[in-house]
């Protein structure tokens, strides 16, 4: 007989998440070097995790080689970020505008108290707080819009769409207008809008996306080689 299978993150994971966190917040920025021996030793966990953990991180492009041996954090490169965001823009439009069709009394209120939850995290000014609101209500959509593949079909990007929420606000984004903009959504899709909460989206995530792509190309304009 199979054996049931385990809900909870593997240790791995655990690290994996945590080296994220840092990499999204800015506290590990590009071109900073990872030492893997830091890490296990900062987490209280051996270092077969963290290789685990940093082979993941590289292979969804957030960690590079370095120069000699061992791993950086990698730049952003622009060109990923804008097809990323023509991705995006796509499918987390078409779960707005089935969140819409789906909509409950329970699910208005759910939207209400995320939008609250990410006020409060731009008020406390911390980035990671803010990128886990920000995870959380496009967690809500994907949940609310009832088509099963459209997680999965994101899932591959969420760690570069995580790095990329934190630099967004570390760039100088003012990150209330974020949220203006979340709760324009929210406010569509619990109005039953779904025209209209497909549309806000699919702005929402290209202006994000060339906020960050402006930004970057003036940085490599101005220091290459980044």
């Amino acid at each position: 007989m199979m054996k049931q299978l385990s809900i909870q993150p593997t240790l791995s994971e655990r690290v994996h998440e945590a080296i994220l966190s840092e990499i999204s917040s800015g506290k590990l920025r590009p071109g900073g070097r990872i030492i893997q021996e830091q890490i296990a030793t900062a987490l209280g966990v051996s270092r077969q995790p963290v290789q685990q953990a940093l082979a993941l991180l590289r292979k969804q492009g957030l960690l590079q080689d370095a120069p000699g041996r061992g791993l950086i954090v990698a730049p952003i490169d622009p060109e990923h970020v804008a097809q990323m965001s023509d991705l995006r823009a796509v499918i987390e439009g078409l779960a707005c505008r089935r969140a819409a069709e789906n909509v409950t009394p329970a699910a208005r209120r759910e939207g209400a108290a995320l939008i609250r939850a990410g006020r409060k995290a731009v008020a406390e000014g911390a980035v990671g707080a803010m990128v886990e609101a920000d995870i959380a209500l496009h967690d809500y959509i994907c949940r609310l819009s009832g088509n099963a593949l459209i997680a999965p079909a994101l899932e591959t990007h969420w760690a570069m769409m995580r790095r990329v929420m934190g630099e967004v606000l570390m760039r100088e984004e003012k990150p209330r207008d974020i949220w203006d903009q979340h709760e324009t959504i929210v406010e569509a899709i619990s109005a039953g809008d779904a025209e209209n909460a497909e549309r806000l989206a699919r702005q929402h995530i290209v202006q994000a996306a060339d906020f960050m792509i402006q930004r970057l190309s003036g940085e490599l304009s101005e220091n290459e080689p980044f």
